[in-house]
């Protein structure tokens, strides 16, 4: 199980962008994930008749290190770790490590 997943409010502590709020749209792999609206970059891209791609300058979101987001926590309106337990049925869930309140 990962600390982060698709579709979660992350923060993000590093780079260009730190302190920006997002929401996962994909994980990539294990170290990399791409947040929506975080770590725009602009890419001259080529017409391609084929395709149907226009040329011109395009706003790409390009991914960003797993190390360098942490979740956003709603109640607490901060950015917050992520740990593990396990519940009732012995099933492992995620808690935020400041309160202990399931994800």
């Amino acid at each position: 199980m990962k600390k982060v997943r698709k579709g979660d409010d992350v923060v993000l502590l590093a780079g260009k962008d730190k302190g920006k709020r997002g929401t996962i749209v994909k994980v990539l792999s294990n170290e990399m994930v791409q947040v929506q609206g975080v770590n725009i970059v602009k890419k001259h891209q080529k017409p391609n008749p084929s395709t149907g791609a226009t040329g011109g300058i395009v706003n790409i979101d390009k991914p960003i290190h797993i190390s360098n987001v942490a979740l956003y926590n709603a109640t607490t309106k901060k950015c917050d770790r992520v740990g593990f337990k396990l519940d009732n049925e012995q099933n492992k869930v995620r808690i935020y490590k400041s309160s202990g309140e399931l994800v």
